[in-house]
């Protein structure tokens, strides 16, 4: 089968019009992004009990239903939309196998202003330290995530959302400054402030931040 040559704009169109071959093509082409946010947001306990790919998956059903209504009057662009509703989803997902036993928001890292669950510092330490895996690092890699929790901790509490939306989940600058409701120009700021941060963290150590960072 050969692959949809459409543009994004014209798979959201012919949506519009009722062709939900082309919506399912437009959520294919966003699966690895959204599977990435649902991974980094995760409650850690539902590691390995939960694919991402069925929240993903999940959520299309139910985005199937309310494309409808989106498509009349759409007031985020179409993969923003899309995140929230499947970080929704694993809103329900927590839910569904926590219940009570949900952590307390209190201890968490992010300010994200929506629906969608916040990532623990230490999530993030682990996810920005996962190629530090020979014997010969691991002592520096115990020490690194202390330091980098706590230079996490330390953070503006929006800038370092700015680092989770726009390193973790890989979201464009103009992407996180809607989501974040900021302007571009501050996004840029903050972004850059908290990659000083974590420099700081790593510096003198063999490699810096680049060779993690990728």
């Amino acid at each position: 089968m050969s692959a949809d040559t459409r543009t994004n704009e014209e798979l959201l169109d012919a949506a519009r019009n009722g062709d939900e071959g082309a919506l399912a093509v437009l959520v294919e082409r966003h699966r690895d992004r959204l599977e990435r946010m649902v991974r980094l947001r995760m409650d850690r306990r539902l590691q390995g009990r939960v694919d991402p790919a069925d929240v993903v998956q999940d959520a299309y059903l139910a985005v199937r239903g309310k494309f409808p209504q989106y498509g009349a009057d759409p007031r985020l662009p179409f993969f923003l939309w899309l995140r929230l509703e499947v970080g929704q989803k694993l809103v329900d997902v927590h839910r569904f196998h926590l219940g009570t036993k949900m952590r307390d928001a209190g201890q968490e890292v992010s300010l994200h202003r929506g629906a969608l669950p916040q990532v623990t510092s230490l999530s993030l330490a682990e996810h920005l330290l996962g190629k530090l895996t020979t014997a010969s690092q691991a002592a520096m890699r115990v020490e690194l995530k202390l330091r980098v929790q706590e230079a996490l901790n330390s953070m503006d509490p929006h800038d370092r959302e700015v680092l989770i939306l726009r390193h973790f989940e890989e979201l464009s600058n103009a992407e996180a400054a809607q989501v974040l409701g900021i302007k571009p120009s501050a996004a840029v700021n903050r972004y850059v402030r908290a990659l000083k941060r974590l420099k700081d963290v790593f510096q003198g150590k063999p490699g810096g931040i680049e060779e993690i960072w990728g």
